[in-house]
Parts: structure tokens; C-alpha cells; sequence
């Protein structure tokens, strides 16, 4: 029963890495894409009327918010938080199946 939580438990942190990854990869595809769209649509524009800068920020901010939050366990959300909702979720399914009985 344990090796199974375990178990579970690293498939879903390499689940949530690999969602990071396929974020980064797009991240890094659609933007060098939207950045070759904006340099042809506006050639002699200065390089403060790019919009293209705008949404690498904002979706870089989203990035970086994906990244800490899949590689370091924020303090509200960290292990000791974890394992008091996975107790608490237990205790009231077993609750629950106490009153259908």
C-alpha cells in the first residue's frame, strides 16, 4: 500500500515536469515564430514598438511561475501540507463510506 502512494506520487511529479517541458518547448517555438512575424510586419519600427516584447514577458512571467511551482515546493503548498489533505481527503472518503453502510 505504501509502495503504491509512492508510486503515485513520482508519477505525478514526472507528469508536472513533463508539462513544464512541453510549456518551455512551446514557449520557445511560438515566440521565436511571433518574433520573425513581428521583425517582417514592422522591419524599420525602433525596437520599443515591437509587441512581440510584451507577450515574451507576460508568458515568460507564466513560465517562470510553472518552473517554481513544479521545481521547488512552495512553503504554502510544501510536503507537511501535502500529506495533512491526503489524511484529510482519506478520513472523509472513509467517513462517508461509514454512512452508506
Amino acid at each position: 500500500m505504501r509502495e503504491d502512494i509512492h508510486y503515485y506520487k513520482a508519477k505525478k511529479r514526472v507528469e508536472h515536469i513533463k508539462g513544464f517541458f512541453g510549456h518551455a518547448i512551446s514557449f520557445v517555438i511560438i515566440n521565436l515564430a511571433l518574433y520573425i512575424i513581428n521583425i517582417i510586419t514592422y522591419p524599420n519600427d525602433f525596437w520599443f514598438d515591437y509587441w512581440f516584447y510584451w507577450q515574451l514577458l507576460i508568458w515568460g512571467v507564466g513560465l517562470a511561475i510553472h518552473g517554481i511551482v513544479v521545481f521547488y515546493s512552495l512553503p504554502v503548498f510544501g510536503k507537511a501540507w501535502e500529506e495533512r489533505k491526503i489524511q484529510q481527503f482519506m478520513q472523509e472518503e472513509e467517513e462517508q463510506n461509514n454512512k452508506l453502510e
